[in-house]
């Protein structure tokens, strides 16, 4: 079929968040013969990304995209608008036979143009985006406007008729179901990581067998993954090790900054490494040696529901992993012996780090590898992208035959 995939992310190389996820399951699309149209924001040389993905890029160029552009927030209530405007454009040229959005920003754009275009749509869903705001101060964000918000992107598969709505976890289907959307046209699909990138063999030995304990942390580090619950973890272990290095891997944000200097205050001496944004491909590399892995999320709805990259990548690289209690990653890996869960406040995550720290590295080493093969089964990206494929293909053969 001729799919035209919708994004309000650059579509390659991967920007963060959720971006990664589109290149597997356009290349899955791809190799089964599927005609694939991406709509997205201005990507480098988009001639040679059309050539390695076999896709049609139709750009978005009013004005620059991104997670770090300025006025981002702004910029995404206004883009469903025009990003409408250039899937009609094109579908003026092109028949497509079935649109797929890629978060909630272009979920309303499909949904829009549903009726108009008079063919399937799925809408997948790689977090509740508005869910994160609740962890927002009242004056950035006020709570009236938060609600309306927050209701109106659970309304979104229910409001448009979506054919079918791709969750990256069960929790957030679970929300969706609970707003009335049928359970039958619902799939949670997870969030994967790349088993060939993320490859445990090469894994080097993790930093205390040289005396240099080491946290890691990666992530795009926005408000709610850095907050009061970073800061009390981090002094915490601190307080107890301060020998330990904290490895922060990824952009230098704001929250990353004021993180910094919070803990620098208390500790001016701490061993606190930013690495910066690095390529998808390069992530591995800096987590690799890294002693345990390390989620502070503030407590939202939209946490809750997300399904944590981090937790994956740490797990796939052997990484003994600290959380908050997150509901989603909970449900998912609470058989896990590498995955250990604090509460919502950062003394009890601390502890947890401190926890792994004080196992003999031996064991945490023998729990790794059961660890390794389960996410790999599950949860590469060729796995995900194989089971989202042929949730596509089966919607729109079953809005062929009501139609």
């Amino acid at each position: 079929m001729r799919l035209a995939f919708l994004t309000h992310e650059p579509f390659y190389p991967p920007s963060g968040g959720g971006s990664a996820e589109a290149v597997y399951l356009l290349t899955e699309a791809v190799h089964r013969g599927h005609e694939t149209h991406v709509f997205c924001p201005r990507v480098a040389e988009p001639a040679a990304v059309e050539a390695r993905f076999q896709v049609k890029l139709h750009e978005f160029t009013t004005w620059k995209m991104g997670r770090y552009a300025r006025f981002r927030n702004f910029k995404y209530v206004l883009y469903p608008f025009f990003l409408q405007r250039l899937v009609q454009a094109a579908a003026r040229q092109t028949k497509f036979e079935m649109l797929v959005s890629q978060h909630s920003i272009a979920a309303v754009t499909a949904g829009k143009l549903r009726a108009r275009l008079q063919v399937p749509v799925v809408m997948n869903f790689l977090d509740y985006l508005s869910g994160f705001m609740e962890s927002w101060p009242p004056y950035v964000m006020p709570k009236p406007i938060l609600r309306r918000l927050m209701n109106f992107e659970l309304s979104l598969p229910s409001r448009y008729q979506a054919d079918g709505v791709m969750t990256v976890s069960d929790t957030l289907a679970d929300y969706f179901s609970d707003q009335g959307y049928p359970r039958s046209r619902l799939l949670p699909i997870y969030y994967g990581y790349d088993a060939d990138l993320f490859d445990a063999s090469a894994r080097s030995r993790p930093a205390e067998a040289a005396n240099r304990a080491t946290v890691v942390m990666h992530g795009s580090f926005d408000q709610h993954h850095l907050g009061t619950i970073a800061f009390e973890a981090v002094v915490f272990v601190l307080g107890k090790r301060p020998e330990t290095v904290f490895r922060f891997v990824g952009q230098r944000t704001p929250a990353l900054n004021r993180l910094i200097a919070r803990v620098r205050e208390r500790y001016p001496a701490a061993a606190l490494e930013t690495p910066g944004f690095l390529p998808y491909a390069e992530v591995a590399a800096q987590l690799a040696g890294g002693s345990v892995g390390m989620v502070p999320y503030e407590e939202s709805r939209g946490v809750h529901c997300a399904f944590v990259a981090k937790i994956v990548e740490y797990v796939a690289l052997g990484l003994p992993v600290a959380s908050t209690p997150l509901d989603s990653a909970k449900r998912f890996f609470s058989e896990e012996p590498l995955v250990r869960f604090a509460g919502f406040d950062g003394t009890s995550l601390g502890e947890k780090i401190l926890g792994w720290l004080d196992e003999p590295l031996a064991w945490r080493l023998s729990l790794a590898e059961p660890a390794i093969r389960r996410v790999k089964s599950q949860l590469d990206w060729r796995v995900i992208s194989r089971k989202a494929v042929d949730f596509l293909e089966s919607t729109q053969r079953k809005f062929l035959v009501r139609t």
